[in-house]
């Protein structure tokens, strides 16, 4: 929830700048900086992936929060044929090119988004444990372990 009232306040902030004052830039700008031509693509695929440098534990991480966020894919570390079908539901749900495979636009997208779902998740399950809270074992089994232990004076 904070990481989006955050969000939110930087977008009005950027979107309430008078565009008017921005005027043309001159200061000189570095043209000798080389660019990979597939961060120039919106359609990500296996080398835009690749880029991103993905370790076996960074692609289970990928697949816990494509998991959290209810496309559900096992967390073997490999990408496999059903966590290619759950990133492509999940690029299909918002709006990106189905590939299947990660660019770093939508991999950061998809670690906002999963951090945004698991935050909001752990508010509400801290809610709910303080109405429920357990004092140890319940039942009959509770009420003879009370009785003995008022007994045995412990």
């Amino acid at each position: 929830m904070r990481a989006a009232i955050l969000v939110l306040l930087i977008l009005g902030i950027v979107a309430s700048a008078p565009a008017a004052n921005a005027g043309l830039s001159t200061a000189p700008r570095d043209t000798t900086a080389s660019v990979q031509p597939a961060n120039l693509t919106d359609e990500a695929t296996q080398e835009t992936e690749d880029q991103l440098g993905l370790t076996r534990a960074k692609r289970r991480d990928v697949q816990r929060r494509l998991t959290s966020l209810g496309f559900d894919t096992r967390a073997s570390g490999k990408f496999d044929e059903a966590t290619r079908d759950a990133i492509s539901r999940w690029q299909e749900q918002h709006g990106y090119p189905k590939t299947g495979f990660l660019n770093t636009a939508e991999h950061q997208a998809l670690l906002s988004e999963s951090a945004a779902a698991m935050e909001a998740s752990r508010s509400e399950h801290r809610g709910r444990g303080r109405a429920r809270r357990s004092h140890g074992i319940g039942g009959p089994i509770g009420v003879i372990g009370h009785v003995v232990g008022g007994i045995l004076g412990r």
